[in-house]
């Protein structure tokens, strides 16, 4: 009978042990820069303008299949313009728009992440021109056959105002008429990273 207890207690002690064992530790994906791609869409009033930009660097950080981390550099001197205008891609670089030659760079800090899978929203903070502010969209992560993972963000908003990037903003300019440029631009995000 006392062998009986023993074991019971013994079974009960192993079960409320593994209950508590140590939590998996997130594992750190670094993003090929060359296989990820930064899309940039800006409108204005008699149309709009779109381009790329280029990953500097950045890093995921997955929990099994859950990002639930990451950061990203943005070369912002690598602006470039679809229509291959080097007049626009002048001016976004310039200081009354990105300030490239002062901020060369912008980050994306991941502060949470919530949902799993193709419905993920991801929330950080976004710096750009030295100025942070928080920033949220909805994106989606697949764990892929050779181990990397995808991340994907099809339509990011950001409020460029926000970054005092006030340039043909009717916010801040009235009489502006047909020259005013949007307040928001988009930017589309697909990620390629690997352990």
């Amino acid at each position: 009978m006392k062998l009986k207890i023993s074991s019971i207690f013994l079974l009960v002690a192993v079960v409320a042990l593994s209950a508590f064992k140590n939590p998996t530790k997130p594992v750190t994906y670094t993003v090929d820069a060359a296989k990820s791609t930064i899309t940039w869409l800006g409108k204005k009033v008699t149309g709009s303008h779109n381009g790329t930009i280029s990953l500097k660097s950045g890093s995921l950080n997955v929990d099994g299949k859950k990002v639930t981390g990451g950061t990203f550099v943005i070369d912002m001197t690598s602006i470039k313009d679809a229509d291959g205008s080097a007049k626009l891609e002048g001016h976004l670089k310039a200081d009354d728009f990105f300030g490239s030659s002062k901020f060369p760079t912008s980050t994306f800090v991941i502060t949470k992440v919530t949902g799993s899978g193709a419905k993920i929203t991801v929330s950080g903070n976004l710096t750009i021109k030295g100025i942070t502010k928080p920033l949220s969209f909805p994106a989606a992560v697949t764990t892929n056959a050779d181990g990397t993972v995808s991340a994907v963000a099809g339509k990011i908003v950001v409020d460029r105002t926000k970054y005092d990037i006030k340039y043909g903003s009717k916010s801040f300019f009235d009489s502006i008429g047909d020259k005013a440029i949007n307040d928001e631009f988009e930017i589309g995000v697909k990620l390629v990273a690997a352990k």
